[in-house]
């Protein structure tokens, strides 16, 4: 399987365990990633948030360039990735106005033929692949998956199964031999960009997803987003100093869920990377137990 990949800014920098997971997962199960020759930001927050000409710009080049480069389908692991490119290729089919001020601005044709696939998307139709392949399954791990906002809305965008109800990522930790748990937060916001001038909030809407994740029961909860990941991860010491019951949550990408399923070790899916200690998760598993020790300790804060 071909697919051409858009790691975006953050994988090729504060989420490089992201980008990890996702190479070393996708070469197990036999999916070959092309990365897009001279890919540019994808405008999201920034531009997405000051210039509408130039957040459709942006993502739409990479567009063209994935299809002068043959490529019918792109993987955005990054949710903000996922839909701002998802939202440039719906704007450039709707608006022949803003189709043409994008041509001129970018010097190439417009391609609304390339699909664009969220990670989640990638691992749901490869879920029989992914349950043939598990040699290491994650049995007796209860995991929260949290879809957040940008994988899920707005419902003209996402490639997921239903936006309201959505189980796609479900099957997929259903797949590794994990269990999903029932719980309410899983389509909350987290705070998202507001990490820095809005700390406060992001600590108070994160403390409520953890602890909903904690009270149903999850060992760990799971991520498809870098910020995401980062609010869930690094601010949990924060989270702690105004939480009753201070317990920690591993935060794991699905990439690196999966990965563990299909016996790759922790340091190649970037356990080591998090805040977060994930020898809770690694513990439980027999096969990795001599490595454990790249996983034990926390991160400085």
């Amino acid at each position: 399987m071909r697919v051409g990949y858009f790691p975006g800014c953050s994988l090729h920098a504060t989420s490089r365990e992201y980008a990890e997971s996702v190479l070393a997962m996708t070469g197990a199960l036999g999916v070959e990633l092309f990365e897009i020759e001279d890919w540019a930001c994808c405008g999201a927050t920034s531009a997405h948030a000051t210039n509408h000409l130039l957040g459709v710009a942006l993502p739409a080049r990479t567009l063209a360039l994935a299809a002068e480069q043959g490529h019918e389908q792109v993987l955005a692991p990054c949710a903000a990735c996922f839909n701002r490119l998802a939202a440039a290729r719906h704007e450039l089919r709707k608006d022949p106005k803003i189709a043409r001020a994008v041509e001129n601005a970018t010097g190439r044709p417009i391609q609304t033929n390339v699909n664009v696939l969220s990670i989640v998307k990638l691992l749901q139709d490869l879920k029989a692949t992914i349950r043939e392949k598990t040699v290491r399954p994650l049995k007796g791990l209860k995991a929260a998956c949290y879809y957040g906002c940008l994988l899920a809305r707005p419902k003209e965008l996402t490639d997921l199964d239903d936006v309201e109800m959505p189980s796609s990522m479900e099957d997929v930790v259903k797949a590794t031999g994990a269990t999903p748990v029932a719980w309410n937060r899983r389509l909350d916001c987290c705070g998202g960009g507001f990490s820095l001038s809005r700390t406060s909030s992001v600590v108070r809407l994160s403390r409520t997803i953890l602890e909903d994740a904690r009270d149903a029961g999850a060992d760990l909860l799971v991520v498809a987003c870098p910020m995401c990941h980062s609010n869930l991860d690094f601010r949990q010491k924060a989270i702690a100093k105004r939480a009753e019951d201070p317990t920690t949550l591993p935060i794991l990408f699905l990439s690196q869920v999966v990965g563990l399923a299909l016996g790759e070790g922790p340091l190649e899916l970037g356990l080591d990377r998090h805040f977060v200690t994930t020898e809770k998760i690694t513990s439980c598993l027999p096969e990795i137990e001599e490595q454990k020790n790249v996983t034990t300790g926390e991160a400085d804060q």
